[in-house]
């Protein structure tokens, strides 16, 4: 399938740049293992927002009160398994996932046909974002330290959840602003519907990537990032 008039490509990861297999079997695990660990960076600014921010959280989605470490520990826990696309969350994850990269515990999946469809859009002198739920912090990571090596050299931009919800077309519409680039000529691949609605609402092109797993339920798809053509 091919597209016309692109000059930004922004990609989800979580099925469609990288296993969502290597999220929930790898990722999501470890973090789990090592979450008690945070209680000795209670003393980093950026620990210390989160917590905040959990407690702020749970009072106005849960009507719960929380009161000390151990429990915002436990929301942060309970959050984790529940999969919740919340901004807390995924910054504590973000920084206990940073040390398995550093201490090669973890390499960041890829598909193997998103490494030459990349170079292939650089040597086209196409940009490249990234937009997922996971921090911006991790994100990096992910590609930072892939099985494929460096990845990030390629990407120009990182969202997440700070600039808006992935399913809400007002996060679209301003991150076009922030590019600085008409929607038309943004390109949004993912392997979620409701994302896709959202970009295309605001005026994004859109391909849904159905990898093993996925079923197709999109006007545009693609199985694999070799069958995307940039006209």
């Amino acid at each position: 399938m091919e597209r016309a008039n692109i000059h930004y490509i922004l990609t989800d990861i979580e099925g469609t740049t990288t296993s969502i297999q290597f999220v929930y079997d790898v990722l999501f695990p470890y973090f789990r293992k090592n979450i008690d660990s945070l209680k000795q960076l209670t003393a980093e600014i950026e620990i210390q927002q989160a917590f905040k921010k959990t407690v702020e959280l749970a009072a106005e989605l849960e009507g719960t009160t929380i009161r000390t470490v151990d429990e915002i520990i436990e929301t942060l826990l309970r959050w984790s398994i529940e999969d919740r696309k919340v901004t807390p969350l995924k910054t504590v994850q973000g920084i206990l996932w940073e040390k398995g990269y550093l201490n090669q515990e973890i390499h960041g999946h890829v598909y193997p046909d998103v490494l030459p469809a990349l170079r292939k859009w650089q040597a086209e002198n196409l940009k490249m974002g990234v937009f997922s739920s996971g921090s911006i912090a991790a994100q990096k990571l992910l590609f930072g330290y892939s099985q494929e090596g460096n990845l990030t050299p390629f990407f120009s931009n990182y969202f997440d959840t700070t600039t808006g919800g992935k399913r809400e077309t007002s996060t679209y519409i301003q991150i076009a602003q922030e590019l600085e680039l008409d929607p038309e000529k943004i390109l949004f691949l993912s392997d979620v519907v409701e994302e896709l609605a959202a970009a295309k609402n605001a005026g994004f092109q859109t391909v849904q990537l159905v990898r093993s797993g996925t079923t197709a339920a999109w006007e545009t798809i693609a199985s694999d990032f070799s069958h995307i053509r940039i006209q």
